[in-house]
């Protein structure tokens, strides 16, 4: 049996996807580029007071980054497939603070099979230092 053709979403599609997650609209999520030919999308969070670790450390806390890390992994698998995906599993490592920066999150898709989904995440801060690195599985079942 041969896999249906999929067209893969656009920047303007995935971002419109992300905008009607009123949690991903509080993340302030922008999608940079969406590249189905490398499989790559690349999205910037700016800084807010509420994603500090401690009031006025302008340090972000680790749950936002992997919020992020999380949503840009789903939506790079879902430029692929079609459609939002839930997460499966989850990990993050965590190598250096983000201070006082935008976060630059650069997810690369490793599968896009017919139940399972992987991506890498790389997050940067907006010098290009390596803060972060995530990968996120979810199911590309089709949930019909």
């Amino acid at each position: 049996m041969s896999k249906p053709d999929i067209t893969p979403l656009t920047v303007a599609q995935i971002q419109e996807m992300l905008d009607v997650s009123p949690f991903n609209l509080f993340l302030g999520l922008i999608v940079v580029t969406a590249d189905a030919s490398r499989q790559e999308v690349t999205m910037r969070s700016p800084m807010r007071p509420e994603f500090e670790r401690r009031p006025g450390s302008k340090q972000w806390h680790g749950g936002v980054i992997a919020s992020i890390i999380d949503t840009a992994g789903d939506f790079a698998v879902g430029m692929m497939v079609g459609r939002g995906l839930p997460t499966v599993n989850f990990r993050v490592d965590y190598l250096r603070p983000a201070v006082d920066t935008a976060l630059v999150a650069v997810s690369r898709v490793r599968r896009a099979g017919k139940s399972v989904g992987i991506a890498d995440v790389d997050v940067f801060d907006e010098k290009g230092a390596l803060l972060a690195i995530g990968r996120g599985t979810y199911s590309t079942l089709d949930a019909k």
